[in-house]
């Protein structure tokens, strides 16, 4: 797996950011679905819930970014292909892109449309977009097609996890997984 000298596992921050921001990062993808196939009373607090629970992933992104790029992160197996180490580099990078790109994306988005940026607890967020049917329209579709690729890495991101803890057995997972 790794020499002695090296660390084996995710610091324990690490491990409790990963695991909050994963059940969030579900949550909004199922949020955001139900959201936008509703017409009903519940779309306003699925809104709300919404676009406050993008911004706290937003802040948890980039503070998770700080701390990666502070205490890094422990090696890939030595024996792992390559392909499968170039594989685990992009989808990570992928997914810190979409962890702070996907809230950016909304908030532009709801700002091109001048809708008021409001979060839970009446804080107001401002507009980082002007107005604009055209922009707004564009961040929309690269919002929604966005959230879907979001998913697919989400389930990508799982599936090497299992892979890894299940039949290669070699530490990756269990260098994420709570406790000791």
């Amino acid at each position: 797996m790794t020499d002695g000298s090296k660390r084996i596992r995710f610091t324990a921050v690490q491990r409790l950011l990963h695991w909050l921001m994963a059940i969030g990062i579900l949550s909004m993808l199922f949020i955001g679905v139900a959201m936008v196939s509703t017409i009903g009373r519940q779309y306003v607090p699925l809104l709300l819930t919404h676009k406050t629970l993008g911004i706290i992933l937003l802040i948890l992104a980039l503070v998770r970014l700080a701390i990666r790029f502070m205490s890094g992160a422990p090696p890939l197996p030595t024996d792992l292909p390559e392909p499968m180490k170039l594989a685990a580099r992009l989808s990570h990078v992928g997914l810190y892109i979409l962890m702070i790109g996907m809230p950016l994306i909304g908030w532009a988005m709801l700002s091109a449309a001048a809708y008021p940026i409001v979060l839970f607890g009446g804080i107001r967020l401002p507009a980082i977009m002007p107005p604009s049917p055209t922009l707004h329209a564009w961040l929309w579709d690269a919002h929604s097609y966005l959230g879907f690729a979001f998913f697919a890495l989400v389930l990508m991101h799982l599936a090497a996890g299992l892979f890894h803890g299940l039949v290669r057995r070699d530490g990756v997972l269990q260098s994420m997984l709570p406790g000791r």
